[in-house]
């Protein structure tokens, strides 16, 4: 029997339009009905955690105007993409936790992969932006002010969002050509990047030349612009005669390098258990590392370790118990 070649270009394209509106499956990090509630706990412990810690971080920098400096105005960046960041993803999870059910529609799966995609780029560009500051703070201290002055500082934060934004688009984009199944399920607490691809129906070689192509010339740019600065940063330590001021340089540069270990350790973590390891588990395991775990750890790291937060955190709680004195009396 002969099919009208209309018909069947009719029937091809509502095929796509079923497979583009068809729901993804969300596997999570175990499928356990017993473990669900103590994920759910933990999670929600470290979502409440990360917002809370970060928050009090761009309060901080705010409120206080001693810590008006291009370092703490990058820290207060950080932050904010930190709580956007964790926040694109452990709702949703949350969410399906409670409610049992692990489905994701398709459009709501590339805006994850969109704002996922843009807040891990922006955590890259603004540690490097961070490095530079650094550099230039210890390296060039005489000029420091002139060198960061705000609308340098403005610009770099500016960059680091064009480019995210860039990248963000372009991988969204190549994901919507891809053609799925009607049934995809995810092995992944969101949906990942990596794993949507491995699942496509469709070829995938452009995907997978985007995602080559940029993490070579952003996140390799990125790695080299940090090895750059620490590179010059030791070896002005190195210069300097006294011991004090060596170890107070280098107590400046402390919380970032904290930072950069815990970022690209746990990336790389990620990157490995998937090259190693076939099954897509380890690898969900390894994202919650640097997904939710990097980001709360930020705020204690920063806080800890920093004699000016501390400061500003301290003189933040104490006007405010001072104001609730003065009113109930």
């Amino acid at each position: 029997m002969h099919v009208p070649l209309s018909w069947s270009y009719t029937q091809t394209r509502a095929a796509e339009n079923d497979t583009h509106m068809s729901e993804f499956v969300l596997l999570g990090l175990s499928q356990e009905l017993e473990v669900q509630p103590v994920i759910y706990v933990i999670f929600l412990s470290m979502y409440l955690a990360t917002v809370l810690g970060n928050l009090l971080i761009i309060l901080a920098t705010s409120l206080d105007t001693r810590l008006h400096t291009p370092m703490y105005f990058f820290l207060c960046n950080l932050s904010l993409v930190d709580i956007c960041f964790t926040s694109t993803t452990v709702p949703k999870m949350l969410v399906n936790i409670q409610t049992q059910r692990k489905a994701i529609s398709y459009e709501g799966c590339i805006t994850q992969i969109f704002f996922y995609v843009l807040f891990i780029s922006l955590d890259d560009f603004l540690l490097t932006v961070m490095a530079y500051d650094r550099f230039v703070a210890i390296c060039h201290p005489l000029h420091y002010t002139v060198i960061m002055n705000p609308q340098l500082c403005g610009l770099l934060v500016l960059g680091c969002w064009v480019l995210g934004l860039l990248n963000s688009s372009m991988e969204a984009s190549v994901s919507l050509r891809l053609s799925f199944c009607p049934e995809v399920k995810i092995p992944h607490f969101f949906c990942e990047l990596n794993q949507l691809i491995k699942l496509a129906c469709s070829d995938t070689f452009l995907n997978n030349l985007v995602i080559y192509c940029v993490s070579v010339l952003l996140g390799g740019g990125s790695v080299l612009g940090i090895i750059y600065s620490y590179s010059k940063i030791i070896s002005s330590i190195r210069g300097v005669a006294s011991t004090q001021s060596r170890y107070k340089a280098f107590s400046t540069c402390a919380s970032h390098l904290t930072l950069v270990s815990l970022f690209y350790g746990t990336s790389m973590g990620v990157y490995l258990s998937s090259v190693v390891s076939e099954r897509a588990y380890p690898s969900a395991v390894a994202s919650v590392l640097y997904m939710v775990v990097t980001p709360m750890l930020n705020p204690f790291i920063y806080s800890l370790r920093n004699k000016d937060i501390k400061r500003a955190l301290r003189t933040f709680f104490v006007q405010g118990t001072a104001k609730r004195s003065i009113v109930l009396h």
